[in-house]
């Protein structure tokens, strides 16, 4: 293929199993803390942008970060969806590593680049033309114009969204979290850089906003591809010799990816859900609390998602070699370390949720949200607790392959569990906007403990299938 002749010049790809490899194929728990450690960091980092960025959009007043709070589950979409078929990757890839087979980790790796650029050219124009219209359909109204202005910038650069996210998937199949971080960290840095001078130094109001997160994105896209086609130091190769098409691996990828994209949609479609739950009983600045509240929620389980991402990698090397026990050991290990931190992070959010919601209502015409962001973020103490049972049994199911039982756990966690307490604290109940918070608390402890008793009932099946694998090979001998 013309895409990779200019690479096949340079250097031939490395060959040798790498740190990352040796790493992820030893102790579950030892690969967990190695590739949560810089993970966690970077995604810390990341969210600390996120943060950022709605403290700049605060100055705009409060229809501006009303109109942020619209476009973001659209971003989430893309976000989710470029993560998604990462997460599709990371599977595919490890346990092709698990298995000894470098060349089918190869094909996934390059199979999974030419997803990205695909999908890029598939939804770019149509969220870039409609993006107003979008922006009515999920309730903006009066702020739908600037919601529009933010979002065009933003749907505009989707390859890099799409490629960054996908590309840091295939690096952490490898187990090569750091190098993961370094761009990561990178990219986050240029955008908290760039923030003040676009939207303000530039005067580009919340479309400045949008510019940043795009040129730190494009930034990361470059470095990302000198590592791949120009240094080719990683343990996946990229080049037109190792490239089969293949059905089976699209396939292979796509059973994971997909359904772990369509679960950042169904959170995307909570977010509307809730949005509209939001201005049925109260008003556009209820979507802006909102905003700005999920934004530190988000940042609270960032360590949890961290977690998540090296769970992906562990267990589906353990899987691809066929080492069972390493599944339950890597899902024990994983729950009890993200429980440790959820704790830590309900205890300090509830201690300082005043402070933190003064921080987000800093200028005059955003002075008036400070109670209710404050009360939002000492209700979501008691979300926290919950998240590791549901997120880590998820990532389980997809490091194993089996990305729709995964989505079906986020489903019932999200729409019918989330959505329908919402619904039903805020409207029938009367609890009005502090009903959507709880409602939020209770799909997740119920969607948490659901996921949970599933994942331990799949690993003691996957447990007693070794066991008879055994047998089967003693018989033989």
């Amino acid at each position: 293929m013309k895409i990779f002749s200019f690479f096949d010049q340079k250097k031939a790809c490395s060959t040798g199993e790498t740190q990352g490899v040796t790493i992820l194929t030893g102790d579950p728990k030892k690969a967990i803390i190695s590739l949560s450690g810089p993970m966690i960091i970077a995604m810390l980092l990341m969210s600390s942008y996120n943060i950022v960025n709605a403290i700049w959009v605060v100055g705009l007043g409060s229809d501006a970060l009303a109109a942020v709070g619209f476009m973001t589950p659209l971003y989430m979409v893309l976000m989710g969806l470029g993560t998604g078929i990462g997460a599709g990757a990371t599977s595919a890839i490890a346990r092709r590593i698990g298995a000894n087979d470098h060349n089918g980790a190869n094909n996934c790796a390059v199979h999974t680049l030419l997803i990205a650029l695909i999908l890029s050219v598939i939804v770019t124009l149509p969220l870039v033309i409609f993006a107003e219209q979008i922006a009515l359909l999920f309730g903006a109204g009066e702020t739908a114009g600037l919601a529009a202005a933010y979002g065009q910038v933003l749907f505009a650069g989707s390859f890099f969204i799409l490629f960054v996210n996908i590309a840091y998937g295939i690096l952490r199949a490898e187990g090569d979290a750091r190098r993961t971080m370094h761009a990561m960290v990178a990219a986050s840095l240029l955008n908290i850089i760039l923030d003040p001078i676009l939207i303000y130094g530039l005067r580009l109001g919340i479309a400045g906003a949008a510019w940043g997160t795009i040129i730190s994105l494009a930034a990361a896209t470059i470095v990302l591809c000198y590592w791949f086609f120009i240094k080719k130091d990683t343990y996946v190769c990229f080049s037109r010799q190792v490239f089969i098409p293949s059905r089976s691996v699209v396939s292979d990828i796509l059973s994971v990816g997909i359904p772990a994209s369509v679960e950042y949609l169904l959170m995307s479609a909570l977010n509307i859900i809730l949005n509209l739950i939001l201005v049925m009983v109260a008003t556009t600045d209820a979507v802006a609390v909102f905003s700005v509240g999920f934004r530190v929620v988000s940042f609270g389980i960032v360590p949890i998602v961290a977690i998540g991402t090296s769970v992906v990698s562990v267990v589906g090397a353990a899987y691809g070699a066929r080492h069972y026990e390493k599944i339950r050991v890597a899902h024990t290990f994983s729950i009890m370390f993200g429980l440790a931190i959820a704790l830590s992070v309900s205890i300090l959010t509830g201690i300082f949720a005043s402070p933190i919601a003064s921080v987000f209502s800093y200028s005059q015409q955003s002075a008036h949200l400070y109670p209710a962001i404050a009360a939002f973020i000492g209700v979501m103490c008691f979300f926290y607790p919950f998240v590791p049972l549901g997120l880590l049994s998820s990532s389980l199911f997809q490091g194993v392959g089996k990305g729709p039982t995964s989505l079906f756990l986020t489903f019932m966690r999200s729409l019918v569990f989330a959505a329908v307490f919402a619904y039903l604290f805020a409207i029938p109940i009367g609890m009005g906007e502090q009903g959507v918070w709880w409602g939020i608390v209770a799909g997740e402890v119920a969607g948490g403990l659901l996921g949970f008793v599933w994942a331990r009932l799949y690993v003691s099946k996957l447990e007693l299938q070794g066991v008879c694998e055994v047998r089967k090979r003693e018989a033989g001998a």
